[in-house]
């Protein structure tokens, strides 16, 4: 018998997180409140080249395009995040993170990558972290 490599053991052992169009699924059991998924997104506020995202800018992109995919709300943190560059240095930045909860379906995934999208070409990011979780949820 073969021993798989980690990365594919990390592959199956998450599989279960996603359906086949990549889409995330609910709590499959929840004793109270309604299975849901719970997004949470990293958005990087310094600019490559330029000065970093304003407030302003911020709750701009706030209003005209995270609340009209996402009505029903939204929650923001402010937060600090590291990674390892390339370079082998340790890079900061100011960060926000914005949590999304909705009922799972091809329309909300489609609107969380407009996000990330939409961020990623207006402010010039590499990229948008996008950690998905299923959740039960009540109100």
């Amino acid at each position: 018998m073969k021993i798989m490599p980690l990365a594919m053991l990390s592959i199956f052992a998450l599989s279960g997180c996603m359906s086949p169009a990549h889409q995330p699924v609910p709590a499959q059991s929840c004793t109270v409140g309604h299975g849901m998924v719970q997004t949470t997104l990293y958005f990087g506020m310094n600019r490559p080249h330029g000065p970093a995202v304003t407030a302003a800018e911020w709750q701009s992109f706030i209003d005209a395009d995270v609340t009209p995919r996402f009505k029903d709300g939204l929650t923001v943190f402010d937060a600090r995040g590291q990674w390892l560059g390339e370079d082998g240095q340790v890079a900061r930045e100011q960060s926000k993170a914005l949590m999304l909860i909705y009922t799972p379906g091809q329309q909300s995934s489609q609107d969380v990558e407009a996000l990330r999208a939409r961020y990623r070409q207006r402010f010039q990011q590499e990229s948008v972290m996008r950690v998905d979780v299923p959740a039960c949820v009540s109100f």
